[in-house]
């Protein structure tokens, strides 16, 4: 069967060399990162024997690290345009097995709608990815809506995946647990914050009437939903229209005209019951979160799924290939 994955990372260390000395010295790379390195960096390798090794016909590609939200708006776009290029480069010869969601310089929201239609028109990437908000700023501020608006024009989706919480939030919530001193990363990033975060990202875009205003806007999202579909009834009765929002529409039916999730790094069955209860299986595809996660774990998950043929053709590949136009 056509397995077809789309929350898998790379990195390119030589994109280093492009910044500022003073940047690259206060870098806080986080250890799973640091950990990763050699296979985020890593295409027709490890990688792609891997790919081989479980079955998995296709990868997505996105780039890990957040290096372009460093650079101010002058700078930011020429670094976002030489990553983009540098993987369209790389996955060039394999353009069976690899596509990918352009990296966009977000602290220039023009230049960043600019970048997505470019790398859409000459590359044919497959959409963008933007990680959590940036520097403070999450993608309700008007500010962005030029993505947004040039996403809806492409049918291209934004997939909006977890980022480091604001200073502030990682301060009063995730900090000094039982009295030591720094950051719990576990508790900030990967164990929750992580995922509530991007949560709230997503219902502050339904509450703003980011939506409807781009009605035909598809946005995906990790992690079995971000921890939406433990929280869809009760939030789908906080967030009706005239509730205080701008939304103009429900939780349910926003939701599932228009997100899409992935179960990246989620391999048991109860989440993915419930997600598919809730956003159903037409909203639903299949991902690992490599290199974070093995090929292995996932294409285990997905052989031990009991649900029928045409679903899960429709979550291997199926919605991913309708959702990205990969065939």
């Amino acid at each position: 069967m056509r397995i077809v994955t789309l929350e898998e990372h790379i990195s390119f260390p030589e994109m280093n060399e492009l910044l500022p000395a003073a940047i690259v010295a206060a870098k806080d790379t986080s250890g799973p990162a640091a950990q990763m390195m050699p296979r985020l960096a890593d295409i027709t390798g490890d990688r792609l024997a891997s790919m081989d090794k479980n079955g998995i016909t296709v990868q997505v590609l996105s780039v890990e690290n957040t290096d372009v939200n460093l650079l101010d708006s002058k700078q930011a776009p020429g670094f976002a345009s030489h990553y983009n290029d540098l993987i369209a480069q790389k996955i060039s010869h394999h353009p069976d097995r690899f596509a990918a969601f352009a990296h966009l310089p977000m602290t220039a929201p023009a230049a960043a709608a600019d970048e997505l239609e470019r790398t859409v028109t000459q590359y044919g990437f497959k959409g963008a990815m933007i990680r959590g908000h940036t520097n403070g700023e999450f993608l309700d501020n008007p500010k962005f809506a030029p993505i947004f608006e040039c996403a809806q024009k492409l049918d291209v989706p934004i997939y909006i995946h977890p980022g480091i919480p604001p200073q502030p939030v990682m301060d009063a919530y995730y900090s000094n647990v039982g009295g030591v001193a720094g950051t719990l990363n576990s508790l900030a990033c990967w164990g929750w914050g992580w995922h509530s975060e991007t949560a709230i990202h997503v219902l502050r875009l339904l509450a703003a009437g980011t939506f409807d205003k781009f009605p035909k806007l598809k946005v995906i999202i990790g992690h079995m939903g971000e921890m939406l579909p433990m929280m869809w009834v009760r939030s789908q009765r906080g967030f009706q229209p005239g509730a205080g929002g701008q939304n103009q529409r429900g939780l349910q039916e926003t939701f599932h005209e228009q997100v899409y999730i992935t179960t990246s790094g989620f391999f048991t069955q109860p989440p993915m019951q419930i997600a598919l209860d809730t956003f159903g299986i037409d909203n639903m595809m299949f991902s690992i979160d490599y290199p974070f996660s093995t090929n292995e774990m996932g294409t285990d998950f997905l052989n031990q799924l009991d649900m029928p043929t045409d679903d899960l053709e429709k979550f291997a590949h199926g919605n991913a290939d309708r959702i990205l136009k990969l065939r």
